[in-house]
């Protein structure tokens, strides 16, 4: 009889308290740094059990880490080949989803890029351009496209400074080490940066297209808190926050200039 008093006593206590937490960690390319912290408060407040953990970086680091088997649940890379080419490898546990095309611009903390255009780097006072490495940084890539497409990467070349990934090069800029950048506008419309020197749109048709997508990850099979964090991409309120960052979500026209 005490035995079962102390059994009834035990699980009492369990049944008050809460369900155990599920937690994920998201590997998202830095270009998605101050969207997504604001997706994740928004969902942590309809979700406030759950945790998710969000790594900015390199979207090419993050998959070659994948693939050697880093502990990340979900991928979102600002080039889409990267989670296609994982899926084909058989290490995502979704379809690859598409969830928004990115554009690049010229920033500047110290000038007024807003009246510049890409030939305006090849100004002597600017020394110092910063890009994202063109390795296995998308937006580096795209900017190498369009500085090519200009006919200007040869000459400023000499001039570049390479950012590990998005958000690196634009601290270049920041600093000082450079004295502009082509990064993404989804950095340059954030507060802490929109009120510097602004920035100038660079045309689309200067580059293929910065398509995003994402996967929850092999490791992740079977996670439902990855699944409603997935599903939760797509909601209104995360569309929302993507697009106050200036990305253009699939199905809505890019407007090229």
């Amino acid at each position: 009889m005490k035995l079962f008093k102390v059994l009834l006593f035990v699980c009492s206590i369990a049944l008050g308290l809460p369900a155990h937490a599920e937690k994920v960690t998201v590997a998202a390319a830095a270009d998605l740094k101050f969207a997504m912290d604001e997706i994740v408060t928004s969902f942590k407040q309809a979700n406030p059990a759950d945790e998710v953990e969000v790594i900015y970086g390199s979207s090419g680091k993050f998959n070659t880490q994948i693939q050697q088997g880093a502990p990340y649940d979900l991928y979102f890379s600002a080039d889409i080949a990267f989670p296609r080419a994982l899926a084909k490898a058989g290490l995502a546990a979704s379809e690859v989803t598409p969830y928004a095309f990115g554009r690049i611009v010229l920033w500047s903390a110290t000038m007024d890029a807003s009246q510049m255009t890409l030939e305006s780097l090849l100004n002597d006072k600017i020394t110092r351009i910063a890009i994202a490495n063109p390795r296995h940084a998308p937006y580096g890539k795209r900017a190498e496209e369009a500085l090519r497409a200009a006919g200007l990467w040869e000459k400023v070349e000499p001039k570049l400074v390479y950012g590990e990934n998005i958000a690196h090069t634009a601290q270049f800029v920041q600093s000082g080490n450079a004295q502009v950048g082509i990064i993404a506008l989804a950095l340059a419309v954030n507060p802490e940066l929109a009120g510097k020197g602004g920035y100038w749109l660079i045309p689309d048709k200067l580059h293929e297209p910065l398509e995003q997508g994402f996967i929850i990850t092999k490791r992740a099979d079977g996670s439902a808190l990855a699944k409603r964090f997935a599903g939760y991409m797509g909601s209104k309120p995360a569309r929302a926050v993507m697009t106050k960052y200036g990305f253009v979500l699939p199905g809505e026209a890019a407007g090229s200039e």
